[in-house]
């Protein structure tokens, strides 16, 4: 993938005034000119500071734009953007610093007394930064050089710095533009976070790379979002599905057609049906996508109209990666047999950084074992059924979560639910199912059981209900499947 230049460069030469970011908060828009024109500040600030290539640059802030300026900066100076994750506590970012070694750690005000406490020598307040005229740079073409380290979320273990490559992150882009039809004319409402892929990869460097608008929003609240998506006349959004569950739940979901609005895309964790069945009731097309922050995050394209009519498919692999799904032998699975998804692509990142070990268990044969369990239809579309991590085995019998957690989400009075395996003596691991309803009861309790006998295998119904007022969730809007276990065995004990 030779580049004489670089894409983001190009735009701003091609089109200078054409608006690329805009900040819901304060209303700052920035065309392509001034993007790069406060990029040139960032990359004279590296040099001036004398980094060098291969250097990190670590970001502690909330969503702005100037996450963007930041970003091509370093790769203009051959440096590597390390965003961190704002939730996590001091500890957990020391550690993640110390991992990751940065040069200089980047933060806004509401940020700034923890930068302080953690680099207190080397961080810079963001407010600092300014316009300036485009500078001259001598652009490396170098596909393969690292651009940046993404930390995984870490509730299974420490987290881990997946390395992305300049080519891994740019083919990205081109594979989702061309895959899902993106140009010019698209715009995208975005409030995922910009430490996760989600946020950064998913569409918003790929609507930049085509030419198009990104709106960025910090705290999300579902009224405001919700607007915004006709205020900004914006094309195609990403949402993850308690976020959709939020603005569905208000009065403007069910006033406006959102006339500009191509597709509603979900992603970050399996969607409920009824969510499906509430778009499809306002005659609005809505479809969910894959991925994971070690591969894209974009990997599947489908068509929104049989996404509506086969929910919870994520369709067939883009245009350019490859997919399979493999069984416990390495072989191929059969139509409807579940097994794991591998990846394989320009798109899939380089290494974890400073953990060769967990490199090595990831890749086999050149291809990214994901974790994730899949199966495939008679017209070859995927449906990913669960992670092989939190797969149930119970009395000697594969239960899937995802299956048991349809079938529940479906009964009226049910917001939210949960399903995972606790250990059991007798049966090895016991299904235990965790919901969230505004009037918890017994006779609901046995009418959550009834049904699940009606629909499921009788290996496959819950053992254990518990009814939480929330589920507990990672920043980017997964439920913590971690904590929810803590929470059974510490139940366990009490009984």
């Amino acid at each position: 993938m030779q580049q004489l230049d670089f894409w983001i460069a190009k735009r701003a030469r091609q089109m200078p005034n054409k608006t690329a970011l805009i900040q819901i908060e304060t209303g700052e828009r920035w065309t392509y000119k001034q993007l790069m024109q406060q990029a040139s500040w960032w990359s004279t600030t590296f040099h001036q500071r004398k980094f060098q290539k291969g250097d990190r640059i670590a970001v502690l802030m909330e969503n702005s734009i100037q996450s963007f300026a930041i970003l091509f900066a370093c790769r203009i100076n051959e440096l590597i953007y390390v965003p961190l994750n704002t939730k996590l506590s001091e500890a957990e970012l020391a550690y993640v610093l110390a991992d990751c070694a940065p040069k200089l750690l980047i933060c806004d005000e509401v940020q700034e007394d923890r930068a302080k406490a953690l680099m207190p020598q080397h961080f810079l307040n963001v407010s600092q930064a300014q316009a300036m005229e485009i500078i001259r740079y001598h652009w490396q073409d170098e596909p393969k050089l690292p651009w940046l380290i993404i930390y995984t979320g870490g509730t299974t273990g420490k987290a881990k710095g997946v390395v992305l490559s300049y080519e891994a992150v740019t083919a990205n882009a081109l594979n989702t533009i061309i895959s899902w039809g993106l140009n010019e004319q698209d715009c995208t409402l975005n409030y995922m976070p910009l430490f996760h892929t989600g946020g950064i990869n998913a569409l918003a460097l790929p609507i930049l790379l085509a030419g198009g608008t990104v709106v960025i929003g910090k705290k999300f609240n579902p009224n405001v979002a919700i607007r915004a998506l006709d205020e900004y006349k914006t094309t195609i959004s990403l949402f993850v599905p308690t976020m959709y569950q939020l603005m569905t739940e208000t009065d403007y979901f069910h006033q406006s057609s959102f006339p500009t609005v191509k597709v509603f895309l979900s992603g970050g964790a399996p969607c409920p049906k009824p969510i499906y069945e509430q778009f499809k009731s306002r005659g609005l097309l809505f479809k969910e996508g894959y991925g994971l922050t070690e591969a894209g995050p974009n990997n599947f394209v489908i068509d929104a109209n049989v996404a509506m009519m086969k929910k919870g498919a994520i369709g067939k692999s883009m245009l350019f990666n490859e997919v399979q799904v493999l069984n416990e032998c390495g072989e191929h699975c059969q139509q409807d047999e579940v097994g794991e998804l591998c990846l394989k692509g320009s798109h899939v990142f380089l290494n974890y950084w400073n953990n060769e070990e967990e490199t090595k268990k990831v890749f086999q044969d050149g291809w990214l074992r994901t974790g994730d369990l899949a199966k495939y239809d008679e017209d070859g579309d995927y449906y990913i059924v669960g992670r092989k991590k939190e797969m149930i085995i119970t009395g000697g019998e594969n239960v899937y979560s995802q299956e048991v957690e349809q079938c529940l989400i479906a009964v009226s009075g049910v917001e939210e639910v949960s399903v995972i395996g606790v250990a059991d003596e007798k049966w090895g691991e016991c299904i235990a199912a965790f919901i969230v309803s505004k009037q918890p009861s017994v006779i609901l309790e046995q009418k959550l059981r009834q049904i699940c006998k009606d629909r499921l295998a009788n290996y496959k119904v819950p053992k254990q209900f518990y009814f939480l007022s929330e589920l507990p969730k990672t920043v980017v809007g997964k439920i913590d499947k971690k904590l929810l276990a803590q929470y059974a065995k510490a139940q366990v004990h009490m009984d």
